[in-house]
C-alpha cells in the first residue's frame, strides 16, 4: 500500500469538501483545509506539503497565492479553475503555478500531478504508466464535451472509436477511460501498420494457426495464444491504431473475437472467455478506408458502438496554457535543468499559434525552446520567435533587411495572430499582449496589421 500523500487546499467551497474529501481520498490522498493565507502559512510551517488553491475569486485568490509564495518559495502549488472562467488557466500558469486543474476535479489526476512534481524536484522521471493514464486538459469546452463522452465510455464494455489528427491525444484519452474502468486489466496499444501482414496476425493472437483443437473446430472459435497481444489484454483494454492497415483475415479474425467473446487456448484446446474492451484510434481518413472497403463493416460496427471525436488543439486554446505549463515542466525534469516560466507575450504567442501539428508539435517547440536557452528561469517572446513563423510553416531566417524591418515583421504577424485568437476584440487582445489599448491602436495602424474578425 503506498503512503497517502497529503495536500493542503486552500480556499474549496464549504459545500464541496465532503465529496472533494472522498474523491482526493479514493486516490490516497488526504486533505488539510484552509481559508486564509495566515491559516495556510502556519501549518505549512509545521509541516511542507503542496498546496492547491481555489481560483474562484479570481484576483483575490491570485494574490493569496503571491502571498504564500513570497514567505516559501519553494512550495509546490496547484490552481483549480472554473471551466466558465478559462482565462484564469492563464493567470494561474504565470503566477507559477506546477499545473492547473479544472472541475470537476479528479483525485487520481491530482494524485499523478503531485506524484509528477516530486519526482521532477528529486530529478528522478516517473514512469509513463504512472503519469500517461489521465493527462487530458479539459479548461475548454470541446474537451468539456469529450470528458462527457469518456465518462459514459468508462461505464460499458462495447468498443470506443476515437478519431482525430495525429497529436490530439487519441491514446490518452484511451488510457483515460481505461483507468476510469479501473478494470484492473492491462493497457494494451497495437499499431497495425508496424507489422507485416504474418507479423501482425502472431503480435495479436500469438498464432497465425487456422486450425482448432478436437471437437471444439465445429464451434469456429478463434484459437488465441499465451503469447499474444489478445491474451495480454484479457479483462482489460486492447487500443488499435490505424486498423485500416490490417488485413483482411486478421480483421475477419478480430470481429469475430468481438463478436464471440469467446477463443481457444491454443496451449491446451480449450474455450476461454474473452474480456476484452476494444478501442481504436483513427485519423480523419479513416471514413474513407470504411467507404473503400478497406474496413470490414463487422470490425467497424464492434469497435465504434462509442465515437469520440477529438477537437485539434487550435480548437481549444483554452487547454494550451496549462498543457504547455505541463510540457515544459516536463522537459525541463528531463534536461535536469531548473523549472522554467514562460511570460505572458510568450504564452500568447503560443497560445495564438496554429498548431496543425498539434500536442505534438507544441511539445517540439518548447523542447527547442529549452534547448535553445542560455540560461535563466524565463522564456520570453523572443525565445519563442525564434523558433516559429506564425504562419505554420517552418522557420525561415530571412538576410533581407534590417533588424529593425525583421522585428517589425515578427511584431506584425504576432499581433495579427493575438487578434485572430481574440476574434479582433481589442480589449482582450491588449490586456494579452501587455499593453494599452491605445498603444495597440498605434501599432495596428502604424505596422498596417489586419483586424480581420474571424467566427469561433
Amino acid at each position: 500500500m503506498r503512503s497517502l500523500k497529503s495536500i493542503l487546499y486552500l480556499g474549496c467551497p464549504a459545500a464541496e469538501r465532503s465529496d472533494t474529501e472522498k474523491l482526493l481520498g479514493a486516490a490516497n490522498v488526504a486533505v488539510v483545509w484552509a481559508d486564509s493565507a495566515a491559516y495556510a502559512l502556519n501549518e505549512l510551517q509545521r509541516r511542507d506539503m503542496p498546496v492547491l488553491l481555489d481560483l474562484s475569486r479570481g484576483a483575490g485568490a491570485l494574490q493569496v497565492a503571491r502571498e504564500i509564495r513570497s514567505h516559501r518559495a519553494s512550495t509546490l502549488m496547484f490552481a483549480v479553475v472554473d471551466a466558465r472562467r478559462p482565462d484564469l488557466t492563464t493567470e494561474a500558469v504565470l503566477a507559477g503555478m506546477a499545473d492547473v486543474f479544472a472541475r470537476p476535479l479528479g483525485g487520481r489526476r491530482v494524485a499523478n500531478a503531485i506524484e509528477r512534481e516530486l519526482n521532477y524536484e528529486t530529478r528522478q522521471r516517473p514512469r509513463a504508466a504512472e503519469t500517461s493514464g489521465d493527462e487530458l486538459y479539459t479548461h475548454s469546452p470541446a474537451m468539456r464535451d469529450v470528458m462527457v463522452l469518456v465518462t459514459r465510455a468508462a461505464t460499458m464494455r462495447a468498443g470506443v472509436m476515437i478519431r482525430g489528427e495525429e497529436g490530439t491525444g487519441r491514446q490518452v484519452t484511451a488510457r483515460a477511460i481505461h483507468a476510469l474502468q479501473n478494470s484492473g486489466g492491462a493497457f494494451v496499444t497495437v499499431d497495425c501498420a508496424a507489422y507485416d501482414a504474418e507479423g501482425l496476425e502472431a503480435v495479436l493472437f500469438g498464432t497465425t494457426a487456422t486450425t482448432l483443437h478436437g471437437d471444439e473446430a465445429g464451434r469456429g472459435l478463434e484459437p488465441v495464444g499465451r503469447t499474444g497481444r489478445l491474451h495480454e489484454a484479457l479483462g482489460g483494454t486492447l487500443y488499435l491504431q490505424n486498423v485500416a492497415e490490417a488485413t483482411t483475415r486478421v480483421q475477419g479474425r478480430l470481429a469475430r473475437l468481438l463478436r464471440d467473446r469467446e477463443a481457444l487456448l491454443v496451449e491446451n484446446g480449450k474455450p476461454i472467455g474473452f474480456d476484452v474492451r476494444p478501442m481504436a484510434g483513427v485519423d480523419p481518413s479513416f471514413d474513407a478506408a470504411v467507404q473503400e472497403g478497406r474496413v470490414r463493416d463487422d470490425l467497424f460496427r464492434r469497435l465504434s458502438v462509442l465515437r469520440i471525436d477529438m477537437p485539434p488543439l487550435r480548437g481549444r486554446r483554452e487547454d494550451i496554457p496549462a498543457l504547455a505549463n505541463y510540457f515544459l515542466r516536463e522537459l525541463c525534469a528531463a534536461l535536469r535543468v531548473p523549472p522554467k516560466v514562460l511570460s505572458r507575450p510568450a504564452l500568447s504567442l503560443i497560445a495564438a499559434l496554429p498548431w496543425r501539428g498539434n500536442a505534438v508539435e507544441l511539445r517540439t517547440l518548447l523542447e527547442s525552446v529549452v534547448h535553445g536557452l542560455q540560461g535563466g528561469r524565463g522564456i520570453g517572446l523572443d525565445d519563442v520567435l525564434g523558433h516559429v513563423r506564425l504562419d505554420g510553416g517552418p522557420v525561415v531566417f530571412s538576410s533581407d533587411g534590417t533588424l529593425k524591418q525583421a522585428r517589425a515583421r515578427f511584431e506584425r504577424e504576432y499581433i495579427a495572430a493575438v487578434l485572430e485568437q481574440h476574434h479582433g476584440r481589442i480589449t482582450d487582445a491588449a490586456k494579452a499582449l501587455g499593453i494599452q489599448r491605445t498603444n495597440l491602436y498605434r501599432k495596428i495602424r502604424s505596422l498596417r496589421v489586419s483586424r480581420s474578425r474571424r467566427r469561433g
